[in-house]
């Protein structure tokens, strides 16, 4: 409440100024419109400036400076170059608000690559800010299931999509194979799902690295960088991860501790799909793809049946379990 009335405030003294000093010879009452518009002018860059990281703020200070000194020296060339009057005065302006204009907007774009964290003192609490990013690769993107996650607000921070993962999924959708061209558009899907949903955050990163030929070690360096959590499928991405120190989540290993656990006794209810492999049994699956093997369920193939579960055996498949039947529930 306080910051809103500063604001407030800030935005009455300079209209309130402008009315007195009357800038650029206006009358006194266009001068107090012109003056309140600068100070909300200002309110709106301030309240969007809150908004933005540290790394991004430096980074775009950083580029701007870069900016001013290229445009600057742009113009000295202009001035040796033209005789003096108004075009060369506003070719050196227009070359210099360009370049400080341009300066910005990379240097803030870039800005996500510093990494403020190793400098420590008061850099260090931007250290904490990192670690709340989420890095999607192409796999767990297409997979799917980390919209699921997100729409149960399992996930919290900032998503980001690289640019280059981004262009590796539009590849896939415009490929000429039917499957791999399903895939890339089931990809956009749960992108642009992702993207719909208003309680977590989506950037698009454009930071890209043109000396590493595959996206995988992209995706690991820009993890470093950003000293975010990187999300994927691919068990050989996750392995490099792991031994470069990079904070890893294999969605694979987080469906399998998410597993029902089942103890012998317990009663469940499913459909029998299918024969087993030896004479009498039915195989039926658990909503979570575990293959149950029952007992004299052949002829119940096609039903719902009530059974009792009697072992577990763990496979590098997954866990098969083995049931007796008990009652039938539904024909």
């Amino acid at each position: 409440m306080d910051l809103v009335i500063l604001r407030i405030l800030f935005v009455l003294t300079t209209a309130l100024s402008s009315y007195e000093l009357r800038p650029l010879g206006l009358e006194r009452w266009p001068a107090a419109g012109a003056g309140l518009l600068f100070g909300l002018a200002v309110v709106l860059f301030e309240v969007r400036l809150r908004n933005v990281s540290l790394k991004r703020l430096i980074g775009a200070v950083i580029g701007s400076l870069l900016g001013i000194v290229g445009g600057y020296l742009f113009s000295l060339v202009i001035r040796n170059s033209l005789p003096p009057g108004a075009t060369q005065s506003f070719l050196q302006l227009s070359v210099m608000l360009i370049m400080a204009y341009v300066g910005l907007v990379v240097g803030a774009g870039k800005g996500d690559l510093l990494n403020l964290g190793a400098l420590g003192g008061i850099f260090g609490g931007e250290k904490q800010a990192k670690k709340s990013y989420k890095i999607l690769d192409t796999s767990v993107i297409i997979d799917g299931r980390i919209a699921d996650l997100i729409e149960a607000h399992f996930l919290e921070g900032l998503i980001v999509v690289p640019r280059f993962v981004l262009k590796e999924i539009q590849q896939v959708a415009d490929s000429t194979d039917p499957i791999k061209r399903a895939r890339g558009r089931r990809g956009l899907e749960m992108l642009n799902r992702i993207q719909r949903n208003t309680g977590i955050e989506v950037r698009i990163h454009d930071g890209d690295f043109p000396d590493e030929k595959d996206v995988d070690s992209k995706l690991v360096r820009l993890a470093r960088n950003l000293n975010a959590r990187l999300f994927t499928n691919d068990y050989n991405l996750a392995k490099v991860a792991q031994l470069q120190k990079i904070d890893c989540v294999n969605l694979h290993e987080v469906a399998k501790c998410l597993k029902v656990i089942l103890l012998p006794g317990e009663i469940l209810q499913l459909k029998i799909v299918r024969e087993g492999k030896d004479k009498g049994q039915g195989v039926g699956y658990m909503p979570d793809g575990t293959m149950v093997v029952v007992n004299k369920a052949q002829s119940h193939i096609g039903q719902q049946v009530e059974v009792e579960v009697q072992s577990l055996l763990q496979t590098g498949a997954g866990i098969i379990v083995f049931a007796d039947l008990k009652t039938p529930v539904t024909v």
